[in-house]
């Protein structure tokens, strides 16, 4: 009787969080495309999504203004944005499951400023790949992230054999700096004809339509069905490798699909928005705090936070100090600096 109460319990609180988010992803929708420089009301742009969107019938005539700024330019970026959101989650989420640390995320880890310089290369360069086109840009970003995380792995393990978590993070943040100072001097060097993509790197969803959203999707399904399918896996190596061995997992196997899936969600969302640090860091702590380290419910609960919190943020960045726009990335800093040093102080509150 107790147990099936527990069980009861548990559904229905996972009943009322994937309810929470959802919702909290459709309101950080909608308010994202009502405010601005003109402002709609919510039931304007409900309406115009159901009409345009959804090819619903709705009875009120609505001015064909809105629907071009709500379909060509708001509908869009916040899209955009929240595909950002929940990819740099979903991949926080993998990398803090597989290292057993709530710091890893892809920014701390190096795998950010890896897919920058993927990105940057192909920006400056203006090289396509034969039969792959428009997602040259995208791939080369994923590719030079993967190459990015091998690298610091491997100079983790130069530096400890039993590479330790924070040995990784350590080895991380040390190429992470690197590369990003290598773009700094590569823009430093080029004069004006790079110059434009510091507020890209800085981060940022200005001036992207749904070709950008279209250019991105394959990738983030890609990543999202690798981790997916291996949500079980990452519970198992939370209790160790030994442990995850016992219960028949293939470590060598998953771990490559794991670092695979995280490392393919970073370099498409690098790829169409720059570099935005600390969502994979801090959505994931949270989903953690409010519904347990479960990965099968972790995984998707932290997409959908990340999805309406980087949409919210985006509103922030582009009406704070409107008509000027910040990037992304000084209001993720911003919030996530703090929140960064809280975890690491309270990580080794627990270690005393």
């Amino acid at each position: 009787m107790r147990k099936q109460f527990i069980q009861r319990y548990l559904a229905n609180n996972l009943v009322i969080a994937y309810a929470s988010v959802v919702l909290f992803c459709i309101g950080a929708l909608i308010v994202s495309i009502s405010w601005g420089s003109v402002r709609l009301p919510f039931l304007t742009v409900v309406q115009i999504i159901l009409q345009e969107v959804f090819s619903l019938q709705v009875e009120q005539t609505i001015d064909p203004m809105f629907i071009n700024i709500v379909m060509e330019i708001r509908f869009p970026r916040a899209l955009l944005a929240m595909l950002v959101g929940a990819s740099l989650a979903l991949a926080g989420s993998a990398f803090q499951g597989f290292l057993k640390n709530p710091l890893a995320d892809p920014y701390t880890l190096g795998v950010s400023s890896g897919s920058a310089v993927g990105a940057v290369a192909v920006l400056f360069f203006s090289f396509s790949l034969p039969l792959i086109g428009r997602f040259t840009l995208p791939l080369v970003s994923v590719l030079a992230g993967f190459a990015t995380l091998f690298l610091v792995m491997l100079f983790a393990r130069l530096v400890q054999r039993s590479m330790a978590t924070e040995t990784i993070i350590l080895a991380g943040i040390i190429f992470s700096s690197f590369l990003g100072a290598f773009i700094s001097l590569m823009i430093a060097l080029t004069g004006e004809e790079l110059r434009h993509i510091i507020s890209w790197l800085m981060g940022s969803v200005a001036m992207r339509g749904w070709s950008y959203i279209w250019l991105m999707l394959p990738f983030f399904l890609t990543g999202f069905l690798l981790l997916f399918f291996c949500r079980k896996e990452l519970n198992a190596l939370a209790f160790g490798e030994e442990t995850a061995r016992q219960l028949g997992v293939n470590i060598a196997v998953r771990r490559v699909i794991i670092l695979l899936g995280a490392t393919t969600l970073t370099g498409g969302a690098v790829a169409v928005s720059g570099t935005i640090g600390f969502v994979g860091l801090v959505i994931p702590h949270l989903t953690r705090l409010l519904w347990g380290p479960d990965h099968r419910h972790l995984l998707p609960l932290s997409m959908f936070v990340g999805a309406g919190f980087l949409a919210l943020t985006d509103l922030v960045a582009r009406t704070i100090i409107a008509p000027t726009e910040l990037p992304i990335g000084v209001i993720t800093a911003i919030v996530g600096a703090p929140v960064f040093a809280a975890i690491l102080l309270r990580q080794r509150r627990l270690q005393a």
